[in-house]
């Protein structure tokens, strides 16, 4: 296994609860209020949707996804859904400093170093927001590929905190067989005095619509004694993906920062040089030397909360 790099659950396509459009020639990241599937294809049009995107809506009978049926593919959590602390490079998308509220790595001066996270609230580095809860989920659509997953990015704090929640409580509540579990991602919405009363849309995990808790446990129950008789090994899976995404210090390649870019950050927070990041056209500059002109300035912009 090559070192230093996250192998992380084979994505063949995102949810998103938004969408980036383009406004007096600027790409911006817009909210929504429902579910969009897709490819990992763009084209000048935006993201290419998945065909499952197309199917879900017409067996819902509502021309908008709010709730898409699915399973997971680990019973550990924490495999399912990756939140950490995340400061981000406004330019490229590329990770400066990831914590879980203990500990964190971090690029410095004199490189990848473990340093004590004391969170956002309390590190002079985040001021300004800029360090946010990032979360990853992966989860199954539909069974044309056995441990192919589809990913949902998120920097929402509602979203991060109630699918961390709901994940670790079906885990425990149905005898850790959350991977054979029927559940639906579901969208819900809410209003605070901090989103001045408009509606904000965060993800769920329920159980399937039409079924008990009670009925779902026991669908889970029969379909891990069918793959226990054909030799399914769910905690041998479960091993070697920790194993896997312990095998890098960040999770997102460079590859992907074109969508971390897209997605969470403003045209303004990145400016030129994030217009050449999706493009992969930028001159490249040492990100120790950002992180430290970060650091010493306090000067770091706020990203779009998702």
């Amino acid at each position: 296994m090559i070192k230093g790099l996250a192998i992380t659950p084979p994505v063949i396509g995102r949810i998103s609860i938004g969408k980036v459009v383009e406004k007096n020639g600027k790409r911006l990241p817009e909210k929504d209020d429902q579910f969009s599937i897709t490819t990992q294809v763009q084209n000048r049009d935006g993201w290419v949707n998945h065909p499952l995107d197309e199917a879900l809506r017409k067996s819902s009978g509502s021309d908008k996804l709010r709730s898409i049926p699915i399973r997971f593919l680990f019973n550990e959590p924490d495999l399912n859904l990756r939140a950490e602390y995340s400061m981000f490079d406004r330019q490229s998308g590329r990770p400066l400093c990831v914590g879980n509220g203990e500990t964190c790595k971090r690029y410095t001066a004199t490189g990848m170093q473990t340093l004590p996270c004391p969170s956002p609230d309390g590190c002079d580095l985040a001021k300004g927001g800029a360090c946010k809860p990032y979360g990853r989920l992966n989860v199954m659509i539909g069974d044309a590929e056995e441990m192919g997953t589809f990913i949902f990015r998120t920097t929402g704090f509602n979203s991060i905190r109630t699918l961390a929640a709901r994940l670790s409580y079906y885990q425990a509540a149905s005898g850790n067989l959350l991977a054979c579990l029927p559940l639906e991602l579901r969208l819900r919405g809410k209003s605070t005095t901090l989103s001045h009363r408009t509606a904000i849309y965060y993800v769920d995990v329920t159980v399937r619509e039409g079924l008990t808790i009670e009925e779902a446990f026991a669908q889970a129950r029969q379909l891990n004694e069918r793959r226990q008789s054909g030799g399914y090994g769910q905690a041998a899976l479960d091993v070697v993906a920790r194993e896997g995404l312990r095998n890098g210090a960040f999770e997102d390649s460079e590859e992907e920062r074109t969508e971390i870019v897209e997605e969470f950050f403003t045209e303004a927070d990145t400016g030129t040089a994030g217009r050449a990041a999706k493009t992969g056209s930028e001159k490249k500059v040492g990100l120790r030397e950002k992180l430290i002109g970060k650091a010493e300035n306090l000067k770091i912009s706020s990203p779009l909360p998702n």
